[in-house]
Order: structure tokens, then C-alpha cells, then sequence
């Protein structure tokens, strides 16, 4: 039988990437992004190229109404869920000192209160079945090193790094495992915006590069399958190192 997995944040990027890891190991999919015509165009793309069955829902992952339609669709379509990646999320720039309520709302609703709600209702999903389930939260270097201008993002990070190891005792007796990703600087459509960027994070990353999104994508991939059955609670960093000596981009 075939699992289904839900991926927020797919439109593009390491999400889009985790997707296409998954669509070839064949998974079915629900996908979600908060642009319409970015995850319809991924999730035809996915379909043209895998033989597997897709679907999607746009919209803030965050919002209960969006919640509810993914939890929904994997169920009605395909009858189960095995697999949730929490990777949908936001980073909003700007110092201490000076950070507006508004931004910092913005940034723990989606990151941490769209990630919590969305785990919860997967759980409860995951729980009826006798194959329990995997979540994966998709935390964030800043979690582990601090970093200029990122305060209420990095806290947002750390705050679902402690929330995968808190689930432990309440999910792992219903067959659920919980874990964590967190990338360190990753080449994606965003990132490549910064011309310096690649040349930047090459220079004070230990392996000599930044990320490629399959590099994150191997990583999620093997914490949602059985290979990894035995680990839950955990973080796994993929940053080339960098949080080891912590250099600033910025110097």
C-alpha cells in the first residue's frame, strides 16, 4: 500500500524538493502553498512526472480552515496518513530593538501556531490507524546559533525543536514519531535572488558550499521512513557544519 503525505511550504524550494523526494519514493501527495498557482503548477508537475496520485490546497497553513481541507483531502482521497512535514513558514528581517508586534505575530502564527495545530490535527488522524505515523517539523540553523536581525524567527525554530521532543511522551505510545530538520544555508529560488549569496555562504561554510535543496530533501526522506523508526525527538542539522564555528555572513 501506498503512504500519503502531507507538505506544507511545497510550492518551491526545499519543500518542492522534499515533494519530488517523495513522489519518487511513491508517495501520494497533498500539498500545500499560500500562492494558488505556485502549488497547482508544482503538483501538475509532480504529476506529470511520477506515477503516483496528488493533490492540493492552497492557502496559509496555518489557518484552521486550511488545516482542516488538508487533513481532510488525505483522508477522503486516500483514505490515510502516514506522513506529516510541517515545513510551511515565514522570516521577517529586522533588529531587537526595533521589531513591530505585528512582524513578530506574524512569524509565531505561522512558524510555531500553524506547525502545533496542524501536527495536532495530523496526530489525531495518525492515532486511529495501526501504523501510527511520522511528523517532521522544519526548524532552522538560527535555532542553534544566533544570528543578526532574526530574533522572533530563530526563537519561532527553537520553540518547534522543543515541541518534537516534548510530543515524544504523548505520541510515541500511539506509534507516531515526531522529529526535526533544521537547514543551514540552502541554495533555493530565494536565496538566488542575493547574487553574493552562494559565493558568501562558501566561504565561511566548513564542506565549502551552501546546501543544495536535495540535500535537505535526502535528510527529511530518511526521517519519515522505516529506516529511521527507531528516532523520534530528535533535531538533525544540515548545514554543512556551520553551526560548529558559527562565522557571520554579515562580517
Amino acid at each position: 500500500m501506498k503512504k500519503t503525505a502531507i507538505i506544507t511550504g511545497s510550492g518551491q524550494g526545499i519543500g518542492l524538493a522534499i515533494a519530488e523526494q517523495l513522489a519518487a519514493e511513491g508517495f501520494h501527495l497533498v500539498l500545500n502553498d499560500l500562492e494558488e498557482k505556485l502549488i497547482r503548477e508544482a503538483t501538475q508537475g509532480l504529476l506529470s512526472q511520477y506515477p503516483i496520485q496528488a493533490g492540493y490546497v492552497s492557502g496559509d497553513a496555518s489557518d484552521e480552515r486550511v488545516i482542516a481541507e488538508l487533513v481532510q483531502l488525505a483522508q477522503s482521497r486516500f483514505g490515510r496518513l502516514d506522513v506529516l512535514i510541517a515545513n510551511a513558514g515565514i522570516t521577517l528581517f529586522g533588529s531587537f530593538l526595533d521589531y513591530s508586534r505585528e512582524d513578530f505575530q506574524a512569524v509565531t502564527r505561522v512558524n510555531q501556531e500553524g506547525s502545533f495545530f496542524l501536527c495536532q490535527a495530523a496526530a489525531k488522524v495518525m492515532q486511529e490507524q495501526s501504523s501510527g505515523g511520522v511528523i517532521l517539523f522544519t526548524s532552522s540553523v538560527t535555532a542553534h546559533a544566533s544570528h543578526e536581525n532574526l530574533a522572533a524567527y530563530a526563537m519561532s525554530k527553537a520553540a518547534l525543536e522543543m515541541l518534537a521532543k516534548n510530543l515524544v511522551l504523548e505520541l510515541a505510545p500511539l506509534g507516531i514519531r515526531v522529529n526535526t530538520i533544521a537547514p543551514g544555508a540552502t541554495l533555493t529560488h530565494r536565496t538566488a535572488q542575493d547574487p553574493d549569496y552562494e559565493k558568501t555562504w562558501s566561504k565561511i561554510t566548513p564542506t565549502g558550499r551552501p546546501a543544495h535543496v536535495k540535500d535537505i530533501s535526502a535528510a527529511a526522506a530518511f526521517l519519515v521512513s522505516d529506516r529511521a523508526s527507531h528516532i523520534t525527538g530528535q533535531t538533525l542539522i544540515i548545514d554543512g557544519g556551520w553551526t560548529s564555528i558559527s562565522p557571520s555572513p554579515y562580517s
